[in-house]
């Protein structure tokens, strides 16, 4: 199983999706856009039918692409990575650092996907998703994308604590592109279990991110801030430029950065061994 974290900064129980659900999501998701592209097909051809055959293949050709290649990026990008058939097998697809995918993520995908599901009828998919070790397809590997099956029972819910008020705004003018997922992701991981480590391993843990998260950003905390408190008011502060952009308010700076980061997540696995 994969703690993996949302762009609300919530933890999520969530295991990476195998190759049988996924390809019956796929299944159900053609088989719905099909159906659609046919019904859509018949009426275009009642009304295309004073036109040349140039035009009517033209028709034809648009509307393929229409149904097959723009519906499934506009409804993975507007559904937050939920097709129905993602929704019927309990699948989502969330980017590596477990946050919502957006229209760049799912136009990638959709652009592969032409490729690996529809010209060599899945078989590329296939391979690439045995041989990952997270039973990702091409699609998913460029796109920076994990398809996972959701479990999400309440109680495993746990919000971020709040910076103390004191901190509130004190970061509004960091600059957060240059910092990892990975490392946000190592971060909120720490700031939701902090309570249930050991208390010499929890300062010792905030403080190795802290540093991390100076190096990244340039600016270091202000002087007698602990380290976790630091490090909660940054994250708050980078929830707020995310809901800013979520609700389109402008000035809305850049919440995070990319990259790897893997051997952040393995922080607090290790911490707790």
């Amino acid at each position: 199983m994969s703690d993996l974290v949302t762009g609300d900064a919530v933890v999520l129980g969530l295991h990476p999706a195998r190759l049988p659900s996924r390809a019956l999501a796929i299944f159900l998701d053609l088989l719905v856009y099909f159906t659609g592209y046919v019904l859509i097909s018949v009426g275009l051809a009642f009304a295309t039918a004073s036109m040349d055959s140039a035009a009517q293949a033209a028709v034809t050709v648009a509307s393929f692409l229409l149904f097959l290649v723009g519906v499934p990026i506009a409804v993975e990008t507007l559904s937050r990575g939920r097709s129905l058939g993602k929704l019927a097998c309990g699948l989502r697809v969330v980017r590596d650092d477990g946050g919502p995918v957006r229209f760049r993520h799912a136009l990638v995908r959709g652009a592969l996907g032409v490729v690996e599901l529809l010209i060599t009828f899945g078989t590329v998919a296939c391979i690439a998703s045995l041989v990952s070790a997270r039973g990702r397809r091409l699609g998913d590997v460029f796109a920076g994308t994990l398809v996972v099956r959701e479990r999400v029972p309440t109680e495993r819910v746990m919000p971020v604590p709040p910076p103390p008020p004191w901190l509130a705004g004190r970061f509004t003018g960091l600059d957060l592109s240059g910092v990892p997922d990975g490392l946000w992701l190592a971060i909120r991981q720490y700031l939701t279990r902090m309570r249930h480590l050991d208390p010499q391993v929890s300062v010792a843990m905030a403080a190795k991110l802290a540093d991390d998260l100076v190096a990244r950003t340039g600016t270091p905390p202000p002087p007698g801030v602990p380290a976790a408190a630091y490090l909660a008011a940054v994250v708050h502060e980078r929830q707020t430029r995310d809901a800013a952009r979520a609700f389109g308010r402008p000035g809305a700076g850049n919440g995070h950065g990319h990259g790897n980061g893997h051997a952040y997540g393995c922080l607090l696995i290790t911490s707790q061994r």
